[in-house]
């Protein structure tokens, strides 16, 4: 558990990071590089939900499977 507390910081500190030093040396508008981070940021916290989703059912299909071989 906190291996992947531990990875999940460090994806959103270099996000942090990375966002910022695109703002320093971008060479667009401000307007749209925020456009842009909007986009990537809001693509990103899709792909975060999905995969937090795809772990829960795998998880839970584990528990079960236990679950089930434990009670034969």
């Amino acid at each position: 558990m906190n291996r992947m507390f531990g990875f999940l910081i460090g994806i959103f500190v270099g996000a942090l990071v990375g966002s910022t030093i695109a703002l320093l040396v971008a060479p667009e508008s401000g307007e749209n590089l925020r456009g842009q981070i909007r986009e990537r940021g809001m693509s990103f916290a899709s792909e975060v939900r999905g995969a937090a989703d795809a772990r829960r059912i795998e998880l839970k299909n584990k528990l079960e499977a236990l679950r089930t071989s434990s009670e034969v």
